[in-house]
C-alpha cells in the first residue's frame, strides 16, 4: 500500500515536473522570441519599415496607349497590383512554393516538421511570408567563414518567423502574396514578376499562360540555373515540376499537365537595357527634363524625388504603335538610302575633298578628324609614340550597320570616317490640335548615335520649309491674294536700303538659273502668282515677299510661332538660312493646321507615385497667332505643294500612293549642297516633320535628285502616315477634310493664269545659292 502512494506521488511530481519544463520552455520561448524581435540576434526592421517596406522601385516610362516604353532603374522592377497577376501564375506558386498559404499565420508547423524529418520531397519549411521577409530586410547577407554561416543561417531562421508572423498580422493574404513576387530576383537583370514577364515573354503578368507562368515560378529557385534563356532544357524540366505540383494539388488535370509538360519552352527576351527598345531617344530626353523638374519641385519632407529607385510612373504623350510606325519608317527608308549614299562617296574622302574646295576659309577638318581620333584612341590607353601607326594599321573588328553587325578589317581612322558616313534622322508626329506629341524618333541608332535630332537643342538650316511663314506675313501684313503675280528675277537687297541694314549687297536667285518665263511654272511675261512660287519653292518670289516686309515683323512673327532660336534680321531668312530645331518648326506649323492657334509641343499627361497617387499634372499650352481664314489660306496653298504637278511635294501622291481621299498639307526643305533634307507635313488630324542629314554639313549628296528634302526626309514622313492610315485601330479616318471657316474668304485660288506642270525629278527644288 504504501508502495503504491509513492509510486502515485513519484508519477505526480514527474507530470508536475514537465508541466513545468513545458511551461518554462513556452517562457523561455516567448522571451527568446521577443528578445529576437527586439534585436537579440541581430537588427529588426521598425514598426514603420513593417508598414512601409521599400525596395529599389524603377520608374516606368507610360505611352499614351498604356503601354511600358522603357524605365530608369538601379534594379529593375516595378510593383505589380493582386489583380494584375494571371490566375495560373498563382497557383503554380501556391503549389510549388507554399501549398497551406491560406491556412497558416506565417509559419506552418507541418510543413516544418516534414522538412526536419525530410518526410517529403515538396520543398522545405519556408512559407511564402518568410520568404518575403528574407527578400525585403536582407536576413541572410552571411558573413564568409563557415562558422559565421552557420550562426547567421540559425539566427536568421529566427529573425525571419519573427517578422513573418509580424507580416501576417499587418497585411492581407493577397498583399503578401503580391509583396513576394514584386521582391523576388530573376535573372538577366529583371527584379520582380512584372519586370521578368516584360524580359522572358515581352507580356503583362495578367496574360501570362499556365507553362509561362511554370518557367518563372521554376525560376525562383535559382534564377541563373533555370534561366531559360541561357539553358533553355534545363528550365523546361524546372517547368515541368512545377506543373507537375499544379497536377498533384488540383489545379491541373492530369492530361493538361501532360500536354503542357510536352510543349517545347518558347521565350520572346527583351533585354532590359536604357539604350534599347523603344523610343530611346524620347525616353533620355524624358530623363533629362523629369531630372530638371525634380530639382524645382521636392517631396513634401523637403528631399528629392529620385527617379531611379522611387517607382514614380511618367506617362507619356507618346503613342506605342505610332512610335512603331515611325521607327520601321526611318529604317524602311534609310536603309535603301544608305546604301546609295555609300556609293556615292565610295573610294573618295568628302573630309579631304572639302579642304580642297572653295572653303578653304574654314577649319582643317581632315587633321581635326585625325586629331581627335588620335585623342580617343590614347585616352583607351594606346601609347603617344605608337598611335600613328596604331590608327592606319587595319585589324579586325565588328561595325554596325542597317542589315546588322559586319565582322570586317578596317584601320581606326577607318572606322571612324564609316560612322560618320550615316545619314541621320529626326523625326516627330504631334497632334496639331493639342500639341501632344505622339512619335519621337531622335536618331537611327541609340547605341552608336547618341545624339538626338529632335532636341529642341539641335538646330539644323531648314532651307525652304521656312518660306510659308514668310508668304503668310506677305498674305496678312500686305493683303496679298494666292494670285498675285511676282516678277521671276533675282532680288538685290541693298545696303543702302534703311529697312535691311545688311553689311553688303545679297542677291537671291534660282538654284535652276531659270528666271523670267523660262522657268515653267512662270506665264509668259515671266510672272509668278504666290500660289505657283510656292508650290515650285521658287527663291525669287519668297525673296520679292522678303523684300516687302520688315525683318522686325518677320522675326517677331517667328517668335509668335514659337520659334525661339536666334534669328538675325538679315534677308536670306527668306531662303532659310536660320538654324531652327525640328521640335520648333513642327510647333510653328500646327498655326497652319489648327485654325492659327500655335500648339505648344509637349510629351508628358502626369507624373505618379509609386502608389498611384498624382504628384503633377501637365496641359497643353497655345497661342493665338493668326486668324482662321489666313490659316486656311495657307492650308489650302500647302496642299497644293503635294497634290499638284510641279509641287515639291507631288510624289507623296505619284510615288507613295497616298490617295487625294486624304487632304495633306505640306513643305520640302533643302539647304546648300543637299546638307539638310526636310518635310513638314499634315492631315487634318495629325502633323509629323522629318530632317535627314550628316553630322558634318559638307558630307552630302553630289546631287539634288537624290538629296534634296523630297528624296531623303519626305519618303519617311509618306512611309510613317501610310502606315497610320493603314492601322485600324488608331482610329485615323482618311478621308477627314480641313474645316473652312465660316464665312466668305477674302481672296480667290482660282487664278487666270494656266499652270503647266515640270518633272518632279527636275523641279526648281530650293538649294539657297550664297554665291549670288
Amino acid at each position: 500500500m504504501t508502495s503504491t502512494k509513492t509510486k502515485k506521488k513519484s508519477f505526480k511530481r514527474y507530470i508536475f515536473l514537465l508541466w513545468l519544463i513545458l511551461f518554462f520552455s513556452i517562457m523561455l520561448s516567448i522571451a527568446f522570441f521577443y528578445g529576437v524581435s527586439k534585436g537579440l540576434l541581430g537588427e529588426m526592421p521598425t514598426f514603420e519599415q513593417l508598414e512601409n517596406p521599400t525596395n529599389f522601385l524603377a520608374t516606368e516610362i507610360i505611352s499614351e496607349d498604356g503601354k511600358i516604353l522603357g524605365k530608369y532603374y538601379r534594379e529593375n522592377r516595378s510593383n505589380a497590383r493582386f489583380d494584375e497577376l494571371a490566375q495560373n501564375l498563382k497557383d503554380a506558386l501556391i503549389a510549388t512554393e507554399d501549398s497551406r498559404f491560406e491556412n497558416h499565420s506565417g509559419i506552418d508547423l507541418r510543413a516544418l516538421l516534414r522538412a526536419v524529418l525530410k518526410l517529403g520531397k515538396d520543398g522545405g519549411g519556408s512559407t511564402l511570408s518568410q520568404q518575403l521577409a528574407k527578400n525585403l530586410f536582407r536576413t541572410r547577407d552571411f558573413p564568409k567563414s563557415a562558422i559565421g554561416r552557420i550562426q547567421t543561417k540559425i539566427a536568421s531562421k529566427f529573425q525571419e518567423w519573427v517578422i513573418a508572423v509580424q507580416l501576417e498580422k499587418r497585411y492581407t493574404k493577397e498583399e503578401i502574396f503580391t509583396m513576394y513576387l514584386n521582391t523576388v530576383e530573376f535573372s538577366d537583370n529583371a527584379f520582380g514578376i512584372k519586370a521578368a514577364t516584360m524580359t522572358y515573354f515581352n507580356k503583362l503578368a495578367k496574360d501570362l499562360n499556365t507553362e509561362e507562368s511554370a518557367v518563372l515560378v521554376g525560376m525562383l529557385k535559382a534564377p541563373y540555373k533555370y534561366n531559360p534563356r541561357l539553358h533553355n532544357e534545363v528550365s523546361k524540366g524546372r517547368r515541368n515540376t512545377v506543373l507537375a505540383q499544379m497536377s498533384k494539388y488540383g489545379f491541373l488535370s492530369v492530361e493538361k499537365k501532360d500536354s503542357l509538360q510536352a510543349l517545347d519552352l518558347k521565350i520572346d527576351f527583351q533585354k532590359g537595357t536604357h539604350t534599347e527598345g523603344l523610343a530611346p531617344y524620347f525616353r533620355e530626353n524624358l530623363r533629362m527634363q523629369v531630372k530638371k523638374w525634380i530639382e524645382k519641385n521636392p517631396k513634401p519632407d523637403g528631399t528629392l524625388w529620385d527617379i531611379y529607385s522611387d517607382g514614380l510612373k511618367i506617362f507619356t504623350t507618346i503613342n506605342y504603335k505610332m512610335q512603331k510606325h515611325a521607327e520601321d519608317a526611318v529604317e524602311e527608308h534609310l536603309t535603301k538610302m544608305q546604301k546609295l549614299f555609300f556609293k556615292t562617296w565610295k573610294g573618295r574622302n568628302p573630309w579631304k575633298e572639302f579642304e580642297e574646295e572653295k572653303w578653304k576659309k574654314h577649319a582643317k577638318v581632315w587633321t581635326k578628324l585625325q586629331a581627335d581620333t588620335k585623342k580617343a584612341l590614347i585616352s583607351k590607353g594606346i601609347a603617344k609614340d605608337k598611335v600613328d601607326k596604331y590608327m592606319i594599321t587595319p585589324r579586325e573588328m565588328s561595325v554596325w550597320s542597317w542589315e546588322g553587325y559586319i565582322d570586317t578589317t578596317m584601320s581606326p581612322i577607318d572606322s571612324v570616317m564609316y560612322y560618320r558616313m550615316f545619314l541621320h534622322t529626326g523625326f516627330m508626329a504631334t497632334d496639331p490640335h493639342t500639341g501632344v506629341i505622339k512619335a519621337w524618333v531622335g536618331g537611327i541608332n541609340y547605341t552608336h548615335f547618341q545624339y538626338d535630332h529632335v532636341n529642341i537643342n539641335t538646330k539644323r538650316q531648314v532651307g525652304s520649309t521656312i518660306k510659308p511663314f514668310i508668304y503668310t506675313l506677305a498674305i496678312k501684313e500686305k493683303g496679298y491674294s494666292p494670285c498675285f503675280k511676282v516678277p521671276n528675277e533675282k532680288v538685290t537687297f541693298d545696303t543702302g536700303d534703311p529697312i535691311w541694314p545688311i553689311p553688303k549687297p545679297w542677291t537671291a536667285g534660282n538654284s535652276s538659273g531659270k528666271y523670267g518665263r523660262e522657268l515653267k511654272l512662270a506665264d509668259k511675261n515671266g510672272m509668278i502668282t504666290i500660289k505657283n512660287g510656292l508650290k515650285g519653292s521658287v527663291n525669287t518670289v519668297a525673296a520679292y515677299l522678303m523684300h516687302e516686309l520688315n525683318p522686325t515683323l518677320v522675326q517677331g512673327f517667328l517668335k509668335k510661332l514659337g520659334i525661339t532660336s536666334d534669328i538675325p534680321p538679315v534677308p536670306s531668312i527668306a531662303l532659310g538660312t536660320p538654324d531652327i530645331s525640328l521640335t520648333e518648326l513642327v510647333g510653328a506649323y500646327t498655326t497652319f493646321a489648327n485654325k492659327g492657334y500655335q500648339s505648344k509641343p509637349f510629351f508628358i499627361t502626369r507624373i505618379e507615385d509609386s502608389h498611384g497617387n498624382l504628384i503633377v499634372s501637365f496641359e497643353p499650352e497655345q497661342t493665338e497667332v493668326l486668324d482662321k481664314h489666313t490659316s486656311y489660306i495657307m492650308t489650302q496653298l500647302l496642299r497644293r505643294v503635294v497634290d499638284e504637278s510641279g509641287g515639291t511635294a507631288n510624289r507623296v501622291r505619284f510615288r507613295y500612293k497616298i490617295p487625294l481621299s486624304l487632304q495633306i498639307a505640306g513643305k520640302t526643305g533643302t539647304t546648300q549642297n543637299n546638307s539638310d533634307g526636310w518635310f513638314i507635313g499634315f492631315t487634318p488630324e495629325l502633323l509629323a516633320g522629318t530632317w535627314v542629314g550628316c553630322s558634318d554639313r559638307f558630307v552630302h549628296f553630289r546631287r539634288t535628285a537624290n538629296g534634296q528634302g523630297a528624296s531623303t526626309a519626305l519618303p519617311i514622313w509618306a512611309g510613317f502616315i501610310k502606315k497610320v492610315y493603314a492601322d485600324t485601330t488608331l482610329n485615323y479616318n482618311i478621308k477627314s477634310k480641313f474645316p473652312k471657316p465660316p464665312g466668305d474668304l477674302p481672296v480667290t485660288f482660282d487664278c487666270s493664269d494656266a499652270t503647266l506642270g515640270i518633272d518632279p525629278e527636275q523641279q526648281d527644288e530650293e538649294n539657297l545659292d550664297w554665291d549670288s
